[in-house]
């Protein structure tokens, strides 16, 4: 028999995944509509300003070497460029051309509940959220 302890656990974890559902659905059809995958989507609007294909892995959680397929396949469409960047030419970085930028603000378009998940809470809740996720995390 479980605690009231435990059934509120239980309905915490299960409001994670939910949020974590939407978010997945609601990305995954924007991309859709631009034949993209998830993370090709994700690695086009990180790279909405010219950045360090380092930058991009970071955002995707993935290792930079990985990420070169990704931005191969951007680029491929036209909706990034590689460049050297101008204060230290070993680091690449990668730039949403013109038409990335197009499909880019398309994207954010489509994800209204991705780009403001907490649009319902205060400032005062957010950073309340904030406290409370780091000590889960550090735990």
């Amino acid at each position: 028999m479980s605690s009231p302890t435990d059934a509120l656990t239980t309905e915490i974890v299960g409001l994670f995944a939910a949020i974590n559902r939407r978010y997945a659905q609601e990305s995954e059809a924007a991309a859709a509509t631009h034949d993209l995958t998830p993370l090709q989507a994700k690695a086009l609007l990180a790279a909405e300003d010219p950045v360090p294909t380092r930058r991009i892995a970071d955002r995707l959680h993935a290792e930079p070497s990985n990420v070169t397929a990704i931005v191969d396949r951007l680029q491929a469409r036209g909706l990034v460029e590689r460049g050297s960047d101008p204060a230290d030419r070993r680091v690449k970085r990668v730039a949403a051309t013109t038409a990335g930028l197009a499909v880019a603000a398309d994207l954010r378009a489509r994800m209204p509940f991705a780009a403001e998940p907490l649009a319902a809470l205060t400032v005062q809740q957010r950073e309340s959220l904030r406290e409370l996720l780091q000590l889960v995390l550090e735990a």
